[in-house]
């Protein structure tokens, strides 16, 4: 008997047994029958077959933990015991911070359900502790089983299902089931929009329309090719700066989160502040734009677009911004032109949430690794590009809980359609990816770091060297963005010849840039001091209250040049074609 009772403990045998199985439904069903859900799931099950034998090695560990489950789990009968009758009696387990998933009292004064949560919420953090305490598994193997672990644990959360989840099982008998056939409905007209894999609306259909809600900057289109549009902005000020500046968006994104509406417009803010100010409308590509590669991004994209502010202008060099993968492509075509031994036509240059190192890339490293790629490429080879919507899908499960199965159970089992949200709404007005460009990004940059090393990308002909670029540039990152890590962003300005002011912002990868003075929402820290590591560098940060924009406007001032009298748009040789947002951005994705 007392033998028996040390075994390893059953149930949490069969959930990592079961983890196996399952795993391939959750990846069928955020991705459908692909060969990415396919890589995914034999990489599972490789990271676990390394796991078994590591605790094959350490059977007393193993049988620690199952203790330590077992013990809690009869503290948590008895909690719920005394809680039936003693309500001031507080949770053995509670809800870990920021987890809003069981915030409905129902969950707490129902004993049926207290149980159900403390139990899922113990369990949850025995099976995360049981991956940490075994010994003999490398960091990447380790995280890729913390994150395939999550995924599991929290799509079988309780809260998930209509059979245990009391607010759902209330509302049903309420409204007499009417939320379902809602939530149903809702369902199907996902389903229909989402091509192999289910992506879940954030937002109320229809409820922007880019133009006419967002993005309705006054500018004109002042040139164009296969790539991309260049808008120019009218000047609302008298006088303007000297040296114009290019904002260079994202190419997996829509250009817009810098142009929401007037109040968090970040374009509508730099107008007011001064700046002739022209942005980079990239191209939703499809089958017919295969072709095109990163190199096609750099030379026929910002290198063309500083040729056409020359032109319109008269000036040689413009103050640069570059938005996450924007700010990865403005970087690399600086090293382009010094490489071509031309001048770099860039005189100072901004990088917002931009990775340049990516050593480590964060929770995104899990889906960085040759077979997982080699699937992605393969499954882009045969679409001819790669679905933004996959792109959105794989970005919500880095933040499952509020960026995905929250949404899952407000939509489908609620029947509620979600609230207007600009930022969401943009969110899910996703962009497509050329196979040759996502193949780079994926490979040269995540899986080999290759920009990080002199030489070995190559643009035009020419290795590219970052330590050759002599700019003065300027890092904003966000203290909580989780998709380019702050650190990471911080250590990669240390490939860069030129002088680095480094800005941390506070909030996350959008709502930490889209920070407009005006609503006095996040702070930021600064710090002069070199960049070494992350921890130092906080440490000796000064807090500063309100916008980094304010911040930055001051920085730039150095090198915007003289007040000229407001320019008009465009000139003889590239007159307006079309008015702001131009085509490009209203271009949606493959149905």
């Amino acid at each position: 008997m007392m033998q028996d009772a040390f075994k390893p403990n059953e149930t949490l045998q069969q959930f990592f047994n079961f983890n196996e199985n399952i795993w391939q439904k959750i990846q069928e069903f955020y991705y459908g029958e692909s060969p990415l859900s396919e890589a995914l799931t034999k990489i599972n099950t490789e990271d676990l077959g390394k796991f078994y034998e590591a605790v094959a090695k350490n059977p007393a560990r193993l049988m620690e933990m199952q203790m330590k489950w077992w013990q809690g789990q009869m503290e948590i009968y008895r909690n719920v015991m005394l809680r039936a009758s003693d309500n001031s009696v507080t949770p053995f387990i509670d809800d870990l911070p920021g987890d809003r998933r069981f915030k409905n009292e129902l969950w707490k004064t129902q004993p049926q359900f207290d149980l159900l949560r403390q139990s899922y919420l113990h369990f949850s953090t025995t099976c995360e502790s049981m991956i940490d305490s075994v010994d003999g598994l490398s960091e990447q193997v380790r995280n890729r089983l913390h994150f395939f672990m999550r995924q599991t644990i929290n799509a079988l959360s309780p809260g998930n299902f209509i059979w245990t989840n009391p607010e759902i099982l209330k509302l049903t008998v309420e409204e007499n089931g009417e939320n379902l056939l809602r939530g149903m409905k809702l369902f199907h007209e996902d389903l229909m929009n989402s091509a192999r894999y289910l992506k879940i609306r954030m937002m109320k259909d229809h409820a922007f329309e880019v133009g006419t809600d967002l993005a309705v900057t006054s500018g004109s289109v002042v040139f164009e090719n296969e790539i991309f549009q260049l808008l120019q902005y009218e000047a609302v000020t008298k006088e303007v700066y000297k040296t114009p500046l290019l904002v260079v968006p994202p190419f997996i994104n829509k250009y817009y989160i810098l142009d929401l509406r007037e109040q968090n417009s970040f374009v509508h803010w730099l107008r007011s502040q001064g700046h002739t100010v022209f942005l980079m409308s990239w191209a939703n590509p499809d089958k017919s734009q295969q072709h095109i590669g990163f190199e096609d991004l750099a030379v026929s994209g910002i290198c063309e677009a500083v040729r056409v502010i020359e032109d319109i202008t008269g000036e040689k060099e413009v103050n640069a911004l570059g938005y996450c993968m924007g700010g990865t492509l403005l970087a690399a075509t600086q090293a382009y032109y010094v490489g071509k031994r031309l001048k770099n036509r860039i005189k100072s240059a901004t990088y917002m949430t931009t990775i340049l190192d990516f050593e480590n890339p964060g929770e995104l490293g899990v889906f960085i690794n040759d077979p997982v790629i080699s699937a992605i490429e393969s499954m882009d080879k045969q679409l001819g590009y790669f679905d933004g919507r996959q792109l959105a899908v794989t970005f919500s499960l880095l933040r499952e809980n509020s960026l995905y199965w929250n949404y899952y159970i407000e939509n489908y089992l609620k029947g509620k359609e979600p609230a207007e949200f600009d930022i969401l709404y943009w969110n899910s007005d996703g962009t497509n990816v050329t196979p040759k460009v996502h193949s780079f990004l994926l490979r040269d940059l995540y899986l080999n770091n290759s920009l990080a090393e002199p030489g070995k990308v190559k643009l035009g002909g020419v290795g590219i060297n970052l330590s050759r670029v002599k700019t003065p540039n300027f890092f904003i990152s966000t203290k909580e963005d989780h998709i380019a890590l702050w650190e990471e962003t911080f250590k990669g300005s240390k490939h860069l010849g030129g002088e680095s002011t480094l800005v941390l912002g506070e909030s996350g990868h959008v709502a930490g840039i889209v920070n407009p003075p005006a609503k006095n929402k996040y702070g930021y820290f600064t710090n002069t001091a070199a960049f070494e590591n992350g921890s130092d560098w906080l440490a000796g940060a000064a807090h500063h209250e309100g916008s980094w924009w304010t911040y930055w406007q001051r920085w730039v001032q150095a090198y915007a040049g003289d007040k000229i009298p407001a320019r008009s748009i465009g000139n003889e040789n590239f007159p307006p074609l079309a008015a702001a947002p131009g085509s490009y951005v209203k271009v949606n994705l493959v149905k």
